[in-house]
Protein backbone atom coordinates (compact mmCIF):
# COMPACT_ATOMS: atom_id res chain seq x y z
CA UNK A 1 0.00 0.00 0.00
CA UNK A 2 1.61 3.30 -0.92
CA UNK A 3 1.89 5.75 2.01
CA UNK A 4 0.30 8.97 2.30
CA UNK A 5 2.56 11.93 2.74
CA UNK A 6 1.81 14.14 5.65
CA UNK A 7 0.62 17.80 4.10
CA UNK A 8 1.43 19.84 6.97
CA UNK A 9 3.65 19.07 10.49
CA UNK A 10 3.63 21.33 12.75
CA UNK A 11 6.69 20.65 15.30
CA UNK A 12 7.07 22.37 18.46
CA UNK A 13 5.30 25.64 17.39
CA UNK A 14 5.12 28.23 20.05
CA UNK A 15 4.75 31.76 19.94
CA UNK A 16 5.95 34.39 22.88
CA UNK A 17 5.74 38.13 21.73
CA UNK A 18 6.86 40.12 24.27
CA UNK A 19 7.44 37.50 26.89
CA UNK A 20 4.26 36.42 27.06
CA UNK A 21 3.22 32.76 26.22
CA UNK A 22 0.57 32.36 23.34
CA UNK A 23 1.12 28.84 21.96
CA UNK A 24 3.70 26.65 23.14
CA UNK A 25 5.05 23.37 21.60
CA UNK A 26 1.96 22.72 19.76
CA UNK A 27 2.71 19.35 17.57
CA UNK A 28 -0.44 18.36 14.92
CA UNK A 29 -0.05 16.69 11.28
CA UNK A 30 -2.73 16.97 8.80
CA UNK A 31 -2.94 14.82 5.55
CA UNK A 32 -4.82 14.75 2.35
CA UNK A 33 -8.75 14.17 3.52
CA UNK A 34 -8.52 14.99 7.33
CA UNK A 35 -11.07 17.01 8.45
CA UNK A 36 -9.38 18.27 12.28
CA UNK A 37 -10.98 20.93 14.66
CA UNK A 38 -8.83 23.21 16.32
CA UNK A 39 -11.06 24.81 19.98
CA UNK A 40 -10.49 25.94 23.25
CA UNK A 41 -11.14 29.06 25.30
CA UNK A 42 -11.43 32.24 24.13
CA UNK A 43 -7.20 33.71 24.12
CA UNK A 44 -6.12 30.72 24.26
CA UNK A 45 -4.18 31.31 20.93
CA UNK A 46 -6.70 29.55 17.64
CA UNK A 47 -6.38 32.26 15.58
CA UNK A 48 -3.18 32.53 16.45
CA UNK A 49 -1.96 29.43 15.48
CA UNK A 50 -4.27 29.22 12.22
CA UNK A 51 -2.64 32.17 11.14
CA UNK A 52 1.13 30.87 12.02
CA UNK A 53 0.12 28.12 10.21
CA UNK A 54 -0.91 30.14 7.06
CA UNK A 55 2.12 31.89 7.09
CA UNK A 56 0.98 34.98 7.86
CA UNK A 57 2.65 35.05 11.08
CA UNK A 58 6.12 33.66 11.89
CA UNK A 59 6.37 31.51 15.17
CA UNK A 60 9.28 32.20 17.95
CA UNK A 61 10.01 28.97 18.02
CA UNK A 62 9.25 25.30 16.14
CA UNK A 63 8.84 24.39 12.41
CA UNK A 64 6.26 24.06 9.82
CA UNK A 65 6.52 21.55 7.12
CA UNK A 66 4.46 21.45 3.93
CA UNK A 67 4.69 18.27 2.07
CA UNK A 68 8.24 17.88 4.28
CA UNK A 69 9.69 21.07 3.70
CA UNK A 70 9.99 24.04 5.75
CA UNK A 71 7.75 26.72 4.84
CA UNK A 72 10.31 29.25 5.51
CA UNK A 73 11.91 27.71 2.65
CA UNK A 74 8.92 27.93 0.42
CA UNK A 75 7.72 30.99 -2.26
CA UNK A 76 4.93 32.69 0.65
CA UNK A 77 3.04 33.28 -3.17
CA UNK A 78 2.73 29.51 -3.94
CA UNK A 79 2.06 28.63 -0.01
CA UNK A 80 -0.72 30.18 -0.08
CA UNK A 81 -2.17 28.91 -2.98
CA UNK A 82 -2.27 25.73 -1.77
CA UNK A 83 -2.93 26.32 2.23
CA UNK A 84 -5.72 28.44 1.88
CA UNK A 85 -6.66 30.74 4.69
CA UNK A 86 -10.13 31.89 5.11
CA UNK A 87 -10.30 34.46 8.58
CA UNK A 88 -13.98 34.97 11.25
CA UNK A 89 -14.14 38.59 9.55
CA UNK A 90 -12.44 38.88 5.89
CA UNK A 91 -11.09 41.08 3.60
CA UNK A 92 -12.78 41.62 0.38
CA UNK A 93 -11.08 43.63 -2.18
CA UNK A 94 -12.35 46.19 -4.51
CA UNK A 95 -15.88 47.18 -5.16
CA UNK A 96 -18.05 44.57 -5.63
CA UNK A 97 -18.48 40.77 -4.76
CA UNK A 98 -17.26 40.17 -8.40
CA UNK A 99 -13.99 41.78 -8.00
CA UNK A 100 -12.95 39.19 -5.45
CA UNK A 101 -14.54 36.20 -7.35
CA UNK A 102 -12.02 36.94 -10.23
CA UNK A 103 -8.95 37.57 -7.89
CA UNK A 104 -8.15 34.21 -7.77
CA UNK A 105 -8.00 34.06 -12.02
CA UNK A 106 -6.25 36.98 -12.48
CA UNK A 107 -2.87 36.43 -10.07
CA UNK A 108 -2.76 32.80 -12.26
CA UNK A 109 -3.34 34.93 -15.83
CA UNK A 110 -6.11 32.96 -16.22
CA UNK A 111 -9.80 33.84 -17.67
CA UNK A 112 -12.78 33.28 -15.45
CA UNK A 113 -16.09 31.76 -16.01
CA UNK A 114 -18.93 34.07 -14.86
CA UNK A 115 -21.83 31.66 -15.19
CA UNK A 116 -19.42 29.63 -12.64
CA UNK A 117 -19.86 32.27 -10.20
CA UNK A 118 -23.35 32.25 -10.38
CA UNK A 119 -23.38 28.45 -9.80
CA UNK A 120 -21.18 28.98 -6.59
CA UNK A 121 -23.43 31.92 -5.54
CA UNK A 122 -26.51 29.85 -5.53
CA UNK A 123 -24.75 26.72 -3.82
CA UNK A 124 -23.94 29.01 -0.37
CA UNK A 125 -27.30 30.56 -0.75
CA UNK A 126 -27.11 33.45 -1.89
CA UNK A 127 -28.90 35.43 -4.84
CA UNK A 128 -27.31 35.66 -8.13
CA UNK A 129 -27.57 39.54 -7.86
CA UNK A 130 -25.00 39.58 -5.08
CA UNK A 131 -22.32 39.24 -7.72
CA UNK A 132 -22.67 42.81 -8.70
CA UNK A 133 -23.65 43.95 -4.88
CA UNK A 134 -20.89 46.53 -3.81
CA UNK A 135 -18.93 45.07 -0.66
CA UNK A 136 -19.80 47.69 1.76
CA UNK A 137 -23.47 46.58 1.16
CA UNK A 138 -22.87 43.17 2.41
CA UNK A 139 -23.93 41.46 5.79
CA UNK A 140 -21.43 39.87 7.85
CA UNK A 141 -22.98 36.10 7.05
CA UNK A 142 -22.49 37.17 3.22
CA UNK A 143 -18.79 38.40 3.55
CA UNK A 144 -18.08 35.06 4.99
CA UNK A 145 -19.66 33.02 2.33
CA UNK A 146 -17.75 35.29 -0.17
CA UNK A 147 -14.40 34.73 1.26
CA UNK A 148 -14.79 30.95 1.20
CA UNK A 149 -16.17 31.16 -2.49
CA UNK A 150 -12.93 33.10 -3.32
CA UNK A 151 -10.79 30.45 -1.53
CA UNK A 152 -12.59 27.82 -3.27
CA UNK A 153 -11.98 29.27 -7.26
CA UNK A 154 -9.12 27.11 -7.26
CA UNK A 155 -9.46 23.74 -4.58
CA UNK A 156 -6.02 24.22 -2.40
CA UNK A 157 -4.81 20.86 -0.87
CA UNK A 158 -5.18 22.41 2.93
CA UNK A 159 -7.92 24.74 3.97
CA UNK A 160 -7.90 26.88 6.89
CA UNK A 161 -11.23 28.13 8.17
CA UNK A 162 -10.92 30.40 11.55
CA UNK A 163 -14.72 30.36 12.95
CA UNK A 164 -16.02 31.19 9.42
CA UNK A 165 -19.89 30.38 9.92
CA UNK A 166 -20.14 32.44 13.39
CA UNK A 167 -22.22 35.38 11.73
CA UNK A 168 -24.07 32.52 9.61
CA UNK A 169 -27.64 31.32 10.85
CA UNK A 170 -28.39 27.46 11.19
CA UNK A 171 -29.63 26.58 7.94
CA UNK A 172 -26.93 28.38 6.11
CA UNK A 173 -24.28 27.09 8.84
CA UNK A 174 -25.05 23.63 8.23
CA UNK A 175 -25.28 24.04 3.99
CA UNK A 176 -21.33 25.56 4.43
CA UNK A 177 -20.36 22.74 6.47
CA UNK A 178 -21.76 20.09 3.83
CA UNK A 179 -20.03 21.50 0.92
CA UNK A 180 -16.84 21.50 2.94
CA UNK A 181 -17.13 17.58 4.13
CA UNK A 182 -18.16 16.74 0.40
CA UNK A 183 -14.92 18.23 -0.65
CA UNK A 184 -12.63 16.76 1.83
CA UNK A 185 -14.99 13.34 1.24
CA UNK A 186 -14.80 13.84 -2.73
CA UNK A 187 -11.48 15.77 -3.62
CA UNK A 188 -9.45 14.79 -0.63
CA UNK A 189 -9.12 18.58 0.59
CA UNK A 190 -7.40 18.59 4.47
CA UNK A 191 -9.47 21.07 6.53
CA UNK A 192 -8.00 22.88 9.91
CA UNK A 193 -11.53 24.79 11.11
CA UNK A 194 -11.20 26.78 14.50
CA UNK A 195 -14.83 26.77 15.84
CA UNK A 196 -16.72 26.46 19.15
CA UNK A 197 -19.76 24.87 17.51
CA UNK A 198 -20.80 21.55 18.75
CA UNK A 199 -21.94 20.30 15.26
CA UNK A 200 -19.19 21.12 13.66
CA UNK A 201 -16.94 19.54 16.56
CA UNK A 202 -19.53 16.43 16.57
CA UNK A 203 -18.29 15.48 13.24
CA UNK A 204 -14.27 15.99 12.70
CA UNK A 205 -12.25 13.18 12.56
CA UNK A 206 -10.00 14.40 15.75
CA UNK A 207 -10.54 17.70 17.51
CA UNK A 208 -7.37 19.30 19.10
CA UNK A 209 -8.10 21.59 22.31
CA UNK A 210 -5.57 24.49 23.52
CA UNK A 211 -5.38 25.89 26.77
CA UNK A 212 -5.29 29.25 27.58
CA UNK A 213 -1.65 29.56 29.05
CA UNK A 214 -2.27 31.71 33.30
CA UNK A 215 1.07 33.68 33.46
CA UNK A 216 0.12 33.90 37.26
CA UNK A 217 -0.07 30.87 37.79
CA UNK A 218 2.63 29.58 36.17
CA UNK A 219 4.72 32.14 38.16
CA UNK A 220 3.02 30.86 41.10
CA UNK A 221 3.56 27.37 40.50
CA UNK A 222 7.49 28.05 40.04
CA UNK A 223 7.68 29.86 42.97
CA UNK A 224 6.37 26.84 44.85
CA UNK A 225 8.98 24.60 43.06
CA UNK A 226 11.59 26.69 43.75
Amino acid sequence: MKETMTLLHVDGVGYRPDNTTILSNIQLTLNPGEFKLITGPSGCGKSTLLKIVASLLSPTEGTILFEGKDITTLSPEAYRQQVSYCAQTPTLFGATVYDNLIFPWQIRNQTPDPKAFLADLTRFGLAHETLEKSISELSGGEKQRVSLIRNLQFLPKVLLLDEITSALDDSNKQNVNEIIHRYVREQHLAVLWVTHDKDEIAHADDVITLQAHDRAQAQEANRERA
